[in-house]
């Protein structure tokens, strides 16, 4: 697998102050998706030992929050195949840092067996995931105002919450994160 790019200390791809791959690779090919240069599989640097090494070491400090994990299209197959591991890595040694992925696949197109997407790294993927933004980019439902998403078929699923109670349910705001960061 290769990754697009790497942010560190974003905070626009979830909440808090977070760790954001990019990886590399889609087949959705959204109009107007903001990150068409990562569609290519080949595009960006090869995703080595060495950087899920770094990746894991920019979690450490406690001002870190979490990973988000974007696109391309992190639940293309090869993809799955390659960040399993990284995230259950990730998830082992940071147990109460929050994971968010987001993919242009819904929830229930990654539970069905005749989908590309449903590979066998599909459930444990998920079994890491605080969040989950779930759904193609759609240029006319595009709303600046969507807080973590572009356009309003998105879903920010509560994964665990949702695995528990075979219903998907809705990620909504901690209130009292929410006051906190206001305070500074």
């Amino acid at each position: 697998m290769n990754y697009a790019e790497i942010k560190y200390c974003d905070i626009a791809n979830g909440v808090g102050v977070r760790t954001t791959l990019f990886v590399s690779g889609c087949r959705h090919r959204c109009r107007n998706c903001f990150n068409e240069p990562a569609w290519a599989f080949d595009a960006g640097t090869l995703f080595s030992a060495e950087v899920e090494d770094e990746l894991i070491e920019s979690l450490r400090p406690t001002y870190v929050t979490g990973l988000s994990v974007l696109g391309g299209e992190p639940m293309e197959p090869e993809n799955q195949r390659a960040l399993v591991g990284f995230l259950e890595r990730a998830r082992a040694e940071f147990p109460s840092k929050g994971i968010w992925m987001y993919t242009g696949f819904t929830w229930e197109e990654l539970h069905e067996p005749s989908n590309r997407c449903c590979t066998e790294d599909t459930a444990r993927i998920l079994e890491t995931l605080d969040v989950l933004v779930d759904g193609r980019f759609v240029q006319e439902l595009y709303d600046i105002s969507l807080r973590f998403r572009g356009s309003g078929n998105q879903r920010l699923i509560d994964v665990p919450a949702t695995l528990a109670t075979g219903e998907v349910m809705l990620w909504h705001d901690d209130p009292v994160f929410e006051s906190h960061s206001m305070d500074g």
